[in-house]
């Protein structure tokens, strides 16, 4: 039995701390700024940090930003840029221009590479251009045919936004710019896996991200532990979002396995195998991955950008710092340490070690806190897809191929 006390620590957890902790950065270049005003979007209310007031990233700031988050993970194989939002492209193409001038200039002869995430509407030719040139990967966010699309996806008119959409993606396609699709699962398409898929597979996707749109709101949205919140409308149910991604797997498995990549599939498969899943919703811990806002502000995820969860400023501590300080330690480490004792005695826990943190909204049957919501949907995930994952798993130990 797992010892579930806060002072419990990971080996490989532990090892990190010995060492230089290769952390990674999500860069919002206009922090929570976007042309769209999608219903259930997290991030729109955190241009209250700044009182409404939020203007792109310095460039002064982008260099000291650069060159030392450079220096802190000269230990990285390669060294990783990724740009969210709101919406990045915002922050104009000479911004990116300069950002990779800088990446250059700093680099110490390390690999870097560059990923974004948009919605897609911004982009033309010149973003096309820059993309292929400079070897960005983009994520564009499409959840589905243009009815499910637009059910949730609108602009500041309240206008969909799918065929503009659409038109981004053809215009990387054909420019040959290397992309993937983020799909969000809510009560709107939550009942079309089968056919989410096959319309993602006829837009040239070849790597589909699938996240379920879970939010818990008192006014605004508010992490867990927030008393008075309630469940979001928009919100995707567990037993729903089981079902989904189990309607994709029997379309995924039939003739797509190795052809098309979903990452969540890939960490299930993973943690099978016992190596690293490479994504920190599916590891036993989490604190790999900080913010940077615009202003300098770091905070210790995406998902918990609120004042407590703030470590420092680019501007006012070196990132070196920030990447080894106890409080990301700590807030990583509190992913295993803070699970509700019936987790550890589920038999899927090493396959879904109590997912997202900011998931965690429910109570066990005996009271306690930290269970995740979408529990039951991942347990009808595990079940359904165990006995060909565990195949896989087996041929792949069998052949050496889990190095």
């Amino acid at each position: 039995m797992i010892n579930n006390t806060l002072e419990s620590i990971p080996f490989k957890y532990a090892q990190e701390a010995f060492g230089q902790r290769v952390v990674g950065v999500m860069i919002k270049p206009v922090g929570a700024l976007c042309n769209l005003d999608c219903t259930y979007c997290y991030y729109l209310d955190k241009k209250d940090l700044y009182n409404g007031k939020i203007t792109r990233m310095d460039i002064p700031l982008l260099e000291n930003f650069t060159e030392q988050y450079i220096a802190a993970n000269l230990k990285a194989d390669e060294i990783s840029f990724c740009w969210h939002g709101g919406e990045p492209l915002l922050a104009g193409l000479d911004f990116f221009k300069q950002a990779v001038s800088l990446q250059k200039k700093h680099n110490h002869g390390k690999q870097i590479s560059n990923s974004l995430q948009t919605n897609g509407t911004l982009i033309n030719q010149k973003w096309v251009d820059f993309f292929r040139e400079n070897n960005f990967l983009v994520g564009v966010s499409i959840d589905g045919p243009s009815a499910m699309h637009d059910a949730f996806r609108r602009d500041k008119r309240g206008q969909g936004t799918f065929l503009r959409v659409l038109k981004g993606i053809e215009m990387m396609y054909k420019g040959g710019v290397q992309y993937n699709t983020l799909t969000t699962v809510n009560n709107v398409n939550q009942d079309h896996g089968r056919e989410i898929y096959h319309f993602l597979k006829s837009i040239g996707s070849y790597h589909m991200q699938f996240l379920p749109v879970l939010e818990y709101v008192k006014s605004v949205i508010v992490p867990p532990g927030t008393t008075g919140s309630s469940r979001a409308p928009w919100s995707v149910s567990a037993e729903k979002y089981g079902q989904f991604l189990c309607d994709i797997f029997d379309v995924w498995v039939t003739g797509d396995v190795g052809v098309r990549f979903l990452p969540f599939f890939e960490a299930v498969l993973a943690n099978y195998l016992g190596i690293s899943p490479g994504i920190c919703a599916w590891c036993e811990t989490c604190g790999n991955n900080v913010v940077l806002e615009w202003k300098g502000d770091v905070f210790l995820c995406d998902h918990f950008v609120y004042p407590e969860y703030k470590i420092g400023n680019i501007s006012e501590m070196s990132f070196s710092q920030m990447a080894a300080s106890e409080k990301l330690f700590r807030f990583g480490l509190d992913k295993r340490n803070r699970l509700p004792r019936q987790c550890f005695h589920c038999p899927y826990y090493r396959l879904c070690y109590g997912e997202c943190p900011k998931h965690r909204f429910l109570t066990t049957s005996d009271g306690q806190p930290g269970l995740n919501a979408l529990c039951e949907g991942y347990k009808t995930f595990f079940t359904h897809t165990e006995p060909w994952f565990k195949k896989m798993a087996e041929s792949m130990e069998k052949n050496g191929l889990q190095q």
